[in-house]
């Protein structure tokens, strides 16, 4: 973005009128040319779907109904009932369960955690707070959790040491042995286990926790059992995928992206509870204002009773119109045509002389770097850091990068429908190129 258009963004608020045309020439000439990239086909930089036009339709006719979703007898509301009620039936859920459409994986993740805190809690937390806990509680998650957890549990009152990080094992899984004993140990210890975080998909390598066994060691032990499923939750829907993800249907409570590998528009997020009645306990409040009505638009259920939002958009309309325009099979089919990419991609990098694949892949994530050879950790991080940045700025491809175990490595995370192998060449060729060029340049300075 050229400085010129940046200088734009800092102007007063203006105090006369602008014409509409003006404002949206405006627009057209300041926004649409510099967007972050998401939705072109080789954009695999963060994990963000790659969003669809019927579902941004959605989101204008949402708009233009203006609907407040906190509740209320109205269409808009029994269309996000039925989102959420699909959404169950896409991980397997009960119907019975409950859940709630949020902003996105870090809401879904907190609603869920939230719930497990309540309940686990022993005493009445909504009105003791944690203060009157008789033992600080526990969190388990793997050194691979996403960071909303920490979020989570400082937010929830628990502080950040609430939440044991257990080490991961070579395939960047949740350590089942180093579970037990971390468990174990804080029991000795007076401390109170609460819930253990599974992760279906980790952000770093898309590694999946082995759910069927912590859903067994849960039950064991009388823990709560939640599943950050963001990434790799709607697994569950893909012909081919779907086994990866055996055993979620056993969580107490799951967070999924609908964002994500259903591309919805930013932004949309959905919490799932098994327990209904746990979950409404959590969140439920019923001031004199907000009474039902046994008549009228107040008849409806009140939606905001299962989350922290009273005040919630009609985000479920762009999920709604596009699944019944396009069907789950194609969304299924869609996860696994990424999910080939990856192996494509990564069979592309073991090919490749110059090309250094990180990680196994397990999913859609592939870890990768340029490597010459005879360069130092430093100076091989410095020139991956460097083609990635070039990657960017020219238009080429946008990945990302991070570093697992000490080594840096880019990271292309292939959640894009629009994406064909013919980009995934690109990518591999113009990261040779210039890796060459710079590896080049670093030993002649």
């Amino acid at each position: 973005m050229p400085p010129q258009v940046r200088r734009q963004f800092n102007e007063a608020v203006p105090h006369a009128g602008t014409p509409l045309p003006k404002v949206y020439q405006q627009v057209m000439s300041e926004v649409f040319p510099y967007p972050m990239g998401n939705i072109h086909p080789r954009f695999w930089m963060w994990y963000m779907g790659a969003s669809n036009f019927t579902g941004a339709m959605g989101d204008f006719l949402a708009a233009i109904l203006g609907s407040n979703l906190g509740g209320g007898d109205h269409a808009a509301a029994e269309i996000d009932k039925q989102v959420v009620g699909w959404m169950k039936a896409m991980i397997g859920y009960p119907a019975e369960a409950s859940g709630t459409l949020v902003s996105g994986g870090s809401m879904a993740n907190l609603i869920g955690l939230t719930v497990a805190r309540n309940v686990m809690s022993g005493i009445d937390l909504r009105n003791e707070g944690v203060g009157a806990l008789s033992a600080p509680m526990r969190f388990y998650g793997s050194d691979q959790v996403h960071s909303c957890h920490r979020i989570a549990v400082e937010a929830m009152g628990l502080g950040n040491n609430a939440l044991r990080r257990i080490p991961s094992d070579a395939n960047c899984r949740m350590d089942l042995s180093a579970l037990r004993t971390a468990i174990a140990e804080d029991q000795a210890s007076g401390l109170h286990p609460a819930c253990v975080i599974a992760t279906a998909g980790t952000v770093n390598t898309g590694a999946i926790d082995d759910l069927e066994s912590i859903a067994d060691l849960c039950a064991e032990e009388g823990l709560w059992m939640h599943v950050d499923g963001c990434i790799g939750g709607l697994l569950a829907i893909a012909p081919k995928g779907r086994a990866m993800v055996n055993g979620i249907t056993r969580a107490d409570s799951i967070a999924i992206d609908p964002h994500k590998w259903l591309h919805a528009p930013f932004e949309v997020g959905c919490a799932l509870v098994k327990d209904a009645d746990a979950h409404l306990g959590t969140f439920k409040v019923t001031p004199e204002y907000l009474e039902a009505a046994p008549r009228g638009i107040a008849s409806g259920a009140w939606l905001h009773d299962f989350g922290l939002q009273t005040s919630r958009g009609f985000r479920a309309l762009k999920v709604w119109m596009a699944l019944k325009e396009h069907g789950l099979a194609k969304f299924g089919r869609l996860i696994d045509q990424d999910l080939a990419h990856a192996r494509y991609l990564s069979d592309r990098i073991v090919a490749t002389p110059n090309l250094e694949l990180c990680f196994p892949g397990v999913i859609n994530i592939v870890c990768f770097r340029y490597d010459p050879g005879g360069l130092s950790e430093a100076s091989l991080k410095q020139l991956n850091t460097e083609i990635m940045v070039r990657l960017q700025e020219t238009g080429i491809a946008a990945v990302s990068d991070t570093t697992v175990r000490g080594q840096h490595c880019l990271r292309a995370a292939i959640n894009n429908h629009r994406s064909r192998p013919s980009d995934l060449d690109m990518l591999t060729e113009e990261v040779v190129r210039l890796g060459e060029k710079l590896a080049q340049d670093m030993t002649s300075a």
